[in-house]
């Protein structure tokens, strides 16, 4: 006995078919499609899995190339640099022997040329005897006034002097405020010698740091 759908639309005219299919049937056939999409789906799962895993597997070993390419270039530089070790060490010692010399020159004065410089701007009956010269030095600051009108001073030069006529030291302290590195100047006794008619001058004089020679300072510093 064949068996009606009563749900199946009705059709008029149309080509009579009867199913005699057990619904069972039906039913198993819709299960294997189920099957068959779940299979191709689970598939297509494990692809795009496997595709991944080698995407990102690649990506490491890129990762890991990059990596060891710049290692190596790390070391070559390395090694670069470790041929060059001796001239850095040369450079930073030239560098420390310079700045020793700025050191150890910082408070250099050229004395033969500055007691030049004195006997030239007094009168030529006027010679220095003897030279008395107290300085700073790199490693002492040197003592200043406490006199409110006395400048600051990097050096004291004590001089004597003879005159063959009467000495205006007035004008020598004057003359000797026009040499480089002046402070002041503190005029001493005037001593005549009545058997030779000489006069004999001393004279204090301060100078202050325009004075320094400046050796091995470097230009724009």
């Amino acid at each position: 006995m064949s068996r009606v759908d009563k749900n199946a639309p009705l059709i008029i005219g149309g080509e009579p078919r009867v199913d005699l299919l057990p619904p069972e049937v039906h039913t198993a056939r819709a299960v294997k499609v189920v099957r068959r999409r779940l299979g191709l789906g689970v598939i297509g799962v494990v692809l795009i899995t496997l595709v991944a895993a080698g995407a990102a597997t690649a990506l490491s070993i890129q990762a890991q190339q990059q990596l060891a390419d710049e290692q190596s270039r790390t070391t070559g530089l390395l090694a670069e640099q470790s041929k060059y070790l001796e001239v850095r060490t040369v450079q930073r010692q030239v560098s420390q022997v310079q700045a020793a010399q700025q050191v150890g020159v910082s408070t250099e004065i050229d004395w033969k040329k500055y007691l030049e410089g004195v006997q030239a701007i007094l009168p030529a009956s006027v010679t220095i005897e003897t030279v008395a010269i107290d300085s700073a030095t790199p490693l002492t600051l040197y003592a200043q006034p406490t006199a409110p009108l006395q400048g600051p001073r990097v050096a004291t030069v004590a001089f004597t002097a003879k005159s063959t006529v009467l000495p205006d030291v007035p004008t020598w302290l004057t003359s000797l405020a026009t040499l480089p590195g002046f402070a002041d100047a503190l005029p001493g006794s005037v001593v005549l010698d009545k058997a030779t008619g000489t006069y004999t001058v001393n004279i204090t004089m301060h100078v202050n740091d325009a004075a320094y020679a400046q050796r091995f300072v470097t230009e724009g510093k």
